[in-house]
């Protein structure tokens, strides 16, 4: 049997170029390091109108981190992320309890969400009033939607 000093070069160096490639990719898909000990917390914030979240036209906008500092496009961030808190991000509790503000029973839908990430943990919220009046009422004034 005859050896091809070529062909055998050939497999090495190609064989040495796949090996080498797959370290390469291996390397680069490793997860990155953490920079803070605080879990994430990084929602945006929405108040639309229209019934569907998905069709709404969002009319206002803003975004809200809470770790390690509060800060975001939030008019208040502080107290906004010191409501979320209270109830452990869960937006359905901020809610809780009942509105003591008269509103029409005039219908122009107003619907409120909430994603992003809260301690770590994915967050999708939705939520649809009869009106800007029935929302401000039901969330008892609260600073996480007042903006």
């Amino acid at each position: 049997m005859r050896r091809n000093p070529h062909a055998i070069f050939a497999t090495i160096t190609a064989s040495t170029l796949l090996l080498g490639g797959v370290a390469t990719a291996t390397a680069q898909a490793a997860p990155a390091k953490a920079e803070s000990l605080y879990a994430p917390s990084a929602l945006v914030l929405t108040v639309a109108r229209g019934e569907d979240p998905m069709t709404a036209t969002v009319e206002r906008a803003v975004t809200l981190a809470c770790a390690p500092t509060a800060q975001g496009t939030h008019p208040d961030p502080a107290s906004a992320c010191k409501e979320l808190a209270a109830v452990q991000g869960k937006f359905a509790e901020l809610a809780a309890g009942p509105s003591n503000r008269t509103c029409t029973r005039q219908w122009d839908p107003v619907v409120v969400t909430a994603h992003g990430v809260w301690q770590g943990k994915p967050v999708q919220f939705s939520t649809t009033y009869g009106n800007a009046c029935e929302m401000a009422g039901s969330m008892n004034d609260n600073a996480v939607f007042a903006f």
